[in-house]
């Protein structure tokens, strides 16, 4: 019995998407149910690479075999998903769920700058943005599109922010290595503020009062008037997946 088969039968009987570590798990604990199998025991040493390579297989397999349904990997798990062009009958099939509202163009590009430098501090962010982002971080912290990941070795010790795996679920991408190129985003250098308690540069941040706009530069985001988009602020695409799982 192929590898691959046996990865299939788990992803169609799995209630959620399956990473590597778990499907390896759930072929090492089998052998508590076929102690005689002598395949199922041989499946015990099997690496994540091997898994790795046996599911790209499966993929291609499929996207050949040109079926309704496809294996993607997203956030770093696998799973099985309809193909796009019948989702009309399969909302009509299961109904149409309320989804959430979209976000709004400041969120996205906010979420884009934490997306390509993270992790980072509010303050940073800020700077990048040249406007206040308390409003839109809530959103997205809200959204669980991002999420305090640490503390900078600075001053006050403020809270970092990055990306969460629902973020890349979101977006329909595998890891953060498949976010589009933004060269010009990397290389936005954000100012250091002289005078920093810091050893290392590269984690110096400026205290917020030295971050605050004058108010005749600073514009107001919300309904009346969103903030002008910087020039070095790459925006994701609102892209909201639309695939369901089969039956």
């Amino acid at each position: 019995m192929e590898l691959k088969l046996i990865l299939e039968a788990l992803l169609f009987s799995a209630q959620k998407p399956l990473n590597l570590k778990e499907l390896r798990e759930t072929l090492t604990a089998a052998v508590e149910h076929a102690e005689d199998d002598d395949r199922v025991r041989e499946l015990r040493k099997v690496k994540e690479s091997e898994l790795a390579l046996a599911l790209e297989q499966l993929r291609q397999d499929h996207e050949l075999a040109q079926r309704s349904y496809r294996l993607v990997c997203v956030a770093e798990a696998w799973q099985f998903v309809t193909q796009p062009e019948y989702a009309p009958w399969l909302k009509a099939l299961v109904g149409r769920k309320a989804r959430p509202p979209r976000l709004s163009q400041p969120a996205l590009e906010t979420l884009a700058i934490v997306a390509y430098r993270q992790p980072l501090t509010r303050a940073e962010i800020e700077q990048v943005r040249g406007v206040n982002v308390d409003g839109v971080m809530q959103t997205l912290l809200e959204r669980g599109l991002v999420a305090q990941v640490g503390r900078a070795e600075v001053v006050g010790r403020p809270m970092t922010y990055g990306t969460t795996p629902l973020f890349l679920e979101y977006f329909g991408l595998r890891s953060l290595e498949d976010l589009p190129a933004a060269d010009e985003l990397r290389r936005v250098v954000i100012p250091k503020p002289e005078g920093l308690a810091t050893a290392d540069p590269d984690l110096a941040t400026a205290p917020p009062e030295q971050l605050t706009l004058p108010e005749a530069a600073a514009e107001p985001e919300g309904p009346a008037g969103e903030a002008p988009v910087p020039e070095t602020a790459t925006a994701l695409p609102a892209a909201e997946p639309d695939n369901h799982r089969p039956e």
